[in-house]
């Protein structure tokens, strides 16, 4: 059975942070707007034409790159000098239902389709050495600290774009957006929960998660942060009226369906939302979420408030490991800061990504899915993904969810990415043996016994004294992955990470490792020195707007992707390795 090989693009998360807030738009001092201003100028190389260019297209629904949704680190080499590494593990691995793509053959072989043997991901293969020199530190310092989310009067400014939406927006020409419109604040509360400009609840909560391993982590390039938003449904009680206990249960009662487990709350009155969440046999003050689902052996959960009352109606719906139909996710994606000799989150954004699932799909659909997704692979191998959507109304995934995304513009502001910019990340979404329901971060969401429950963002406090989680195995999974891809990630080219965890002929530190094991700083986090360069080669990008050929920051042209693979050619990988 033929599987393309997919590696993870959204909703794969990396982190950053430290104990202080990320500067504002209002934080930022005049000189560094100055500074700001002129680093546009001084590695400005978008020429007027190309811009034209960018303007007209973006709108089309033509993906220059028809195989875009199979990334670069898809095209790595995981042989060197004999010795094998294995970075595909953390995408393609043995899954757990009801995602049903056990897709472990793809760490076996490149099996792409004809049209998709060809690397067409340039932008790794360039040495910007050159350009990068062009740019100050500190005016790149001063653009990452620039706001491009707020304007000056505390508006989001991309939402103000979108309301008087310009003409070479506009796909199908109504005068209005059709597709999501930003609306949190990052304004959030004790609980996690965003409030706007006047205090009301978004609906937004905001989260701490375990970074997915490998090219998204800090040291790698970005930071980024994740957001969650359940339907009103989960947020009132059963007559309607909001609730903010109500909805903390119902996120408390999700975490249980998606992992698995039982999850402590805070002591709740379980006679006023009419269900048992301990599974005690009475109606009295829980203190637990009992994780005990098995429809076939009548053993149910259930939600809580005007949800449960949808529940029961069949107008919502519930499983382990499935998110409700009218969950949405926001993910933001950006630079990386500096603060003397530490690194954070960055105030600009690289990207806002957006998703939300329409539709429900059960076990058997899903399975359905992955069975007709395997035989097309091997009837038609040649055939590549067709994906319904556009840019202004997002793309969606036979599995119920639709994605959206903005990203900056040659002026650094966002915009709407084009059909082939969100086309790229659909493969990895529903695509990949690791995702849960298409997403990752949540699963990997800080536990309730952390910090404030886990329910908060990076920039109140990072990720300094986070130990290592363990694995199914034992082993913990950062030091798991340093084993089999000892530079931090799939390139092998992050010399900063081999040289911090191993001597030169490779041989693991155990000082560092046992660092490791109660904080993943020491790993997560990029020096300064790397940190600016990083931020400098991405920023080479945004004014080339070359994202259809990469949005990986390069330093060096890398040497270890190959620039075509052979038709069902062996990786070289032997060890079958598992996410979980």
């Amino acid at each position: 059975m033929r599987l393309l090989k997919f590696a993870l693009c959204l909703f794969v998360v990396c982190i950053a942070g430290c104990e202080k807030n990320t500067p504002s738009n209002s934080q930022v001092t005049t000189a560094e707007a100055s500074n700001s201003e002129s680093v546009k100028s001084e590695v400005s190389r978008s020429e007027a034409t190309s811009s034209k260019q960018s303007q007209q297209v973006l709108t089309s629904d033509v993906s220059i790159n028809e195989t875009a949704y199979i990334p670069p680190q898809c095209f790595t080499d995981p042989v060197a000098d004999g010795v094998e590494h294995n970075p595909c593990y953390v995408c393609h691995t043995p899954s757990k239902a009801p995602n049903y793509l056990n897709d472990i053959d793809v760490q076996l072989s490149y099996a792409f389709p004809t049209s998709g043997l060809k690397n067409k991901w340039d932008n790794i293969f360039k040495d910007r050495t050159q350009e990068i020199g062009l740019i100050s530190d500190e005016s790149i310092i001063s653009y990452v600290r620039a706001d491009n989310y707020f304007n000056q009067d505390g508006e989001i400014a991309i939402k103000k774009r979108l309301e008087s939406i310009p003409e070479n927006w506009d796909r199908n020409k109504n005068g209005i957006w059709d597709g999501y419109i930003p609306d949190v604040y990052f304004s959030f509360d004790e609980f996690g929960f965003d409030r706007d400009l006047k205090g009301a609840y978004t609906g937004w909560r905001v989260y701490a998660y375990y970074p997915f391993p490998g090219a998204f982590l800090p040291t790698n390039g970005a930071t980024d942060d994740v957001m969650v938003r359940l339907p009103e449904a989960f947020r009132t009680t059963e007559s309607g009226d909001f609730d903010l206990a109500i909805y903390r249960t119902n996120f408390a009662i999700l975490e249980s369906l998606m992992n698995e487990r039982d999850v402590t709350i805070e002591p709740i009155d379980e006679s006023r939302l009419n269900v048992d969440l301990d599974k005690d046999g009475k109606l009295g003050m829980a203190t637990m979420v009992k994780y005990e689902w098995d429809p076939r052996n009548d053993k149910n959960m259930s939600y809580v408030g005007m949800a449960r009352v949808l529940l029961e109606s069949g107008d919502i719906h519930l499983a382990a490991r499935l998110l409700p139909e009218g969950t949405e996710f926001l993910h933001t994606v950006r630079y990386i800061d500096v603060d003397g000799e530490q690194t954070l989150m960055a105030t600009r954004m690289k990207e806002l990504r957006y998703s939300r699932k329409n539709s429900w799909r059960n076990y058997f659909q899903l399975r359905t899915i992955v069975t007709k997704e395997m035989k097309e692979r091997h009837d038609f191998p040649d055939r590549t993904k067709v994906v319904v959507g556009n840019m202004e109304d997002g793309m969606s995934t036979p599995h119920g969810w639709t994605y959206q995304g903005f990203i900056e513009d040659a002026a650094g502001d966002l915009r709407p990415q084009t059909y082939e910019e969100t086309y790229a990340c659909l493969g990895c979404h529903g695509y990949m043996g690791a995702s849960n329901d298409t997403t990752v971060s949540f699963t990997r969401k800080f536990k309730e016994t952390s910090y404030k429950e886990g329910w908060y963002h990076w920039t109140e406090r990072g990720v300094k004294g986070v130990a290592d989680p363990i694995r199914e195995d034992g082993h913990g999974e950062y030091a798991f992955y340093l084993q089999h891809n000892p530079t931090g990630n799939e390139y092998r080219d992050n010399d900063e990470v081999f040289n911090k965890f191993f001597t030169k002929d490779g041989k693991p530190k155990a000082d560092m490792f046992e660092r490791l094991q109660s904080d993943i700083s020491v790993l997560l986090m990029p020096t300064p020195e790397r940190a600016i360069a990083l931020n400098k080669a991405y920023k080479v990008i945004v004014d080339e707007q070359s994202y259809h050929l990469g949005r990986d920051p390069v330093l060096n042209a890398r040497d270890k992707v190959l620039k075509e693979v052979e038709l069902d050619s062996d990786t070289g990988i032997t060890e079958v390795l598992s996410y979980y």
